[in-house]
């Protein structure tokens, strides 16, 4: 088997496949299907930025489709060192990031998705999204912010939302990035040891920790419920932050790669068009 058959591989791995559950405790946080070496992701990982540039290009050139990235973790498991150390490769002009914290009073004064909607990238961009409507049946359930049947009937409503977007040319890559509860409190100690990053902790991040079980209970459910062939969740073991990088990496490569990208016609006789150019003053 070659490189990229391994890699293909690999990726299957990380699938929740659609009506099966995602069995979050029987993955592994700390695995490193693919790539069991740190210096080999150091190595693998700027030549996949450079094609992932390339196919950026590709995608905005085209300008007839958008690849939403959704990104949901626990807290400390690294949605910002993703977002550094893989999307800060690509061209700021066609990459956006949206973060979503609580909603605001005039979010709140229409439905979930309202706001989601609204920050989804035009044909030609990517779009990543750190954590997303999914917070809607996560901490939402977790602290009983609405009754249990409002969060209940968002499972269908977000799987028909995310197959509107499938059906008019948006790709979404759906990331659960998969840490341990150990892992955790060691990168929140870590926080607190570094002067420089004090200000990312909290008290609330303790008091959110508490809540662990019913968190990865909720998640659960929704990678369970919303992992469907128009948009599949990926499990991906974030343990080790070079393993992330190199693992979201190549998923996104395969995700551009299998999307068959194609440049545009040129507008008029490419010959013609030089000839009259060069005869210009």
């Amino acid at each position: 088997m070659d490189r990229q058959e391994d890699v293909v591989k690999v990726v299957k791995q990380w699938i929740v496949h659609p009506g099966r559950p995602a069995k979050l405790g029987k993955r592994d946080p700390g695995a490193t299907p693919g790539c069991p070496s740190k210096a080999q992701a150091v190595e693998e990982l700027p030549g996949m930025l450079e094609e992932l540039r390339a196919l950026q290009y590709r995608l905005f050139a085209e300008n007839r489709r958008t690849v939403l990235v959704v990104l949901q973790a626990m807290d400390a498991a690294g949605k910002d060192g993703l977002v550094r150390g893989v999307f800060s490769g690509l061209n700021p002009q066609g990459c956006t990031v949206t973060s979503f914290k609580a909603p605001s009073p005039e979010e709140l004064h229409h439905d979930f998705l309202w706001r989601i909607h609204k920050a989804v990238p035009p044909h030609g961009e990517i779009g990543v999204f750190n954590r997303s409507h999914y917070e809607d049946v996560l901490v939402v359930r977790v602290h009983d912010l609405v009754p249990r049947e409002v969060w209940k009937a968002r499972y269908d409503q977000i799987n028909a939302f995310e197959n509107l977007l499938a059906a008019n040319g948006v790709t979404l890559v759906k990331i659960y990035l998969h840490i341990s509860r150990e892992e955790q409190k060691k990168r929140l100690l870590e926080r607190l040891d570094n002067p420089e990053r004090n200000w990312k902790f909290s008290e609330a991040d303790l008091a959110e920790r508490k809540y662990w079980n019913d968190y990865e209970a909720a998640y659960e459910a929704a990678l369970g419920r919303c992992s469907t062939p128009a948009a599949p969740w990926h499990v991906i073991p974030a343990d080790h932050k070079w393993y992330r990088n190199w693992a979201v990496a190549h998923l996104l490569l395969r995700t551009l790669r299998d999307m068959k990208l194609t440049y545009p016609a040129p507008r008029g006789d490419v010959a013609t068009l030089k000839r009259k150019l060069r005869a210009m003053k």
